[in-house]
């Protein structure tokens, strides 16, 4: 029988999407999956009116000279740049909310998170306003340094000695946003041809990316929004309850959601949604933002009712025919989406034009004006509800999903640990633990199906005693097959499993969205200092076995800066250069001590963690 639509990890949510009879993307990819050579390998180029040349071993050259290795170094290039611009947009936007908060004299609700970051930093102020205004200002002024004058927060932000090593070999970044401009000019037609040269800025994107667009936009949101805690929640799209008025939030900029949490919680606005006939109003988490506020549950009453699920998870959501709003702000918003909101009518919002939908409306989203925002999303919700409302509307979804962790963070973590991470070290010592996996990143549909690759991973390496901590819509995939619930200790090796169920932990740790990969790598770093060794020492090792857009690129350039072994699932779109391959896969090792390894078999991929990891216990003096 012909195949219909792709796989996925979650058996439920496949019957449910075959059942339906709208087009989506898990249709789509069957239709999609006969890809170009070309492309997959990167040697098409299209930059000048003579393209586009593409490259092979009868036509080695491009009509210009350009040749395999330069092709696709740009092509490579201006993909992180593309990523890495995606990710400095969001923490410039969080810094100037940050500093209208602070300008405005607005309650800042993670003074913990501010005080601390402030100290690291050496940021001095009268009050906690001022320290937040200093704070925001000077994050702004080093995004936007020229190229030529080096951020002033990196080495500070940095793990010591990766600093070292980056100053060494030269790859500590200019000011962020210059960086991006630089990349796009040096790929343009006839400029830089140097595969090497531009692999360099790769890096120092990765560095800029993974410091101010990852570790620091989680501790500004922590200071905005408040400080996640431990705690374990329903996920899956049983949390959609059709008796509330249901808003669907997209995205990954957070802190654009916060006031409307707030307004959500008075008992005022619930009864406005009570009065339209609904129980009340609450926001539905998925994709990033959803498992940012997933983290942040409790820092709201009743504004909240869970995540869903992740970006391939996000139409069957709506298919359920029980959201009334879509708020978009941000990417993982999939187009395919936008054919279902306006079959069941859902009106659709739009915070910031960069993820305009079609016939979505633009309500420009200012730093300052969270309330105005919220009302008007509320407003909206209201409306929808009261014109597409159906007497005895149900979920037929209701039974999807389980109880999984949430709010963990580098630093919940620690103070679950009695304020140390000694006790994590010593079951890693003791082998109890062998060594930690981050299986973080992306959903996609190629690398076989939704969820796939990603879930029977963490399965296999938790099997061999192999903690995992995820972040990003890896994680929806993860929690709605059940590895972040407690029960999942039983899928463990004995060490593990033993460690899972006297802590009452599973043995795969929720960060939450992708953005939380900077509050792993803080993590790791607090570990390395313990022990007083580099990050590439550690028994380490991360994988992004469902990558699947430029922004997760930047995260693995990151990754290879601070010196770790980065698996990927699927190749990213650079093996047709021989040079590119072995710079990533081989040289990097004396450069930064990371290196590339792509692995398309699950179980291969997974025994290569596991002898990683054994390795690196090895270097330590560990047994096993």
């Amino acid at each position: 029988m012909e195949c219909t639509m792709c796989s996925s990890a979650d058996k439920e949510l496949q019957a449910f999407l075959e059942s339906v009879p709208e087009d989506h993307s898990h249709r789509r990819m069957v239709q999609q999956e006969i890809k170009c050579g070309y492309g997959l390998d990167g040697v098409c180029c299209k930059f000048c009116s003579n393209g586009p040349c593409r490259i092979s071993r009868s036509r080695p050259k491009g009509v210009c000279g350009a040749d395999a290795d330069t092709i696709v170094a740009r092509n490579f290039l201006r993909s992180v740049a593309a990523g890495s611009g995606c990710y400095i947009h969001v923490v410039e936007d969080t810094a100037k909310e940050l500093r209208a908060a602070a300008l405005a004299g607005r309650r800042l609700k993670g003074l913990d998170t501010l005080h601390a970051l402030c100290e690291k930093l050496g940021i001095q102020g009268e009050n906690d306003h001022a320290l937040a205004l200093k704070l925001s200002e000077q994050i702004l002024e080093d995004l936007r340094r020229p190229y030529e004058e080096k951020m002033r927060l990196t080495e500070k932000l940095a793990y010591g000695m990766r600093a070292e090593v980056w100053k060494k070999v030269g790859i500590l970044p200019g000011g962020a946003k210059d960086e991006i401009f630089n990349a796009v000019v040096k790929t343009s037609t006839n400029l830089n041809s140097d595969p090497v040269d531009m692999l360099m800025q790769c890096l120092r994107l990765g560095i800029s990316t993974g410091l101010y667009g990852l570790v620091l936009v989680n501790q500004l949101n922590d200071i905005l929004i408040g400080e996640p805690k431990l705690g374990f929640d329903p996920v899956g799209l049983q949390v959609v309850d059709p008796q509330y008025i249901n808003i669907m939030i997209t995205g990954h900029q957070q802190h654009m959601f916060g006031a409307l949490g707030e307004l959500l919680d008075n008992p005022a606005i619930q009864a406005m949604a009570q009065q339209a006939g609904a129980k009340g109003m609450r926001i539905v988490g998925c994709t990033c933002v959803g498992q940012d506020f997933q983290a942040r549950s409790r820092c709201f009453e009743q504004a909240f009712c869970g995540h869903a699920g992740n970006n391939y998870t996000s139409e069957a959501v709506l298919m359920t025919g029980c959201v009334d709003l879509v708020v978009s702000e941000f990417n993982c918003s999939i187009p395919g989406i936008e054919p279902i909101c306006q079959k069941q009518d859902i009106p659709m919002l739009c915070l910031d034009d960069v993820a305009k939908k079609k016939d979505a409306k633009l309500l420009p989203y200012k730093p300052g004006e969270g309330e105005e925002a919220g009302a008007n999303i509320i407003a909206a919700a209201l409306a929808s509800y009261t014109k597409r409302r159906a007497a005895g509307r149900r979920n037929p979804m209701a039974h999807h999903g389980c109880e999984a962790i949430t709010g963990v963070t580098e630093v919940t973590l620690k103070k679950a640990l009695g304020g140390s991470f000694a006790p994590l070290i010593d079951l890693i010592a003791s082998g109890k633990i062998k060594g930690v996996a981050a299986v973080v990143g992306c959903s996609n549909l190629r690398a076989k199906g939704h969820d796939v690759f990603t879930v029977e991973l963490a399965k296999q390496l938790i099997a061999n005693d192999i903690l995992v901590v995820s972040a990003g819509c890896t994680c929806g995939g993860l929690e709605n097959c059940g590895l972040m619930s407690r029960e999942a200790a039983d899928l463990a090796g004995p060490g593990l499993r033993e460690v899972c169920r006297s802590l009452g932990i599973p043995p795969v740790l929720n960060f939450g969205p992708c953005l939380a990969i900077g509050r792993i790598e803080c993590m790791v770093g607090e570990l390395a200092a313990a022990l007083k060794v580099d990050l590439p020492q550690l028994p380490v090792v991360i994988s992004a076995p469902q990558w699947l857009e430029e922004q997760a690129l930047a995260d693995g350039a990151f990754a290879l800066t601070l010196g770790f072994d980065v698996h990927l699932g699927l190749a990213p779109f650079v093996t047709g250069s021989p040079v590119v391959l072995d710079v990533l896969g081989n040289q990097l090792k004396d450069i930064t001590g990371g290196r590339l390894i792509v692995e398309t078999d699950i179980s291969k991929a997974a025994q290569t963690m596991v002898e990683i990891i054994g390795e690196k216990r090895k270097g330590l003096g560990l047994n096993g």
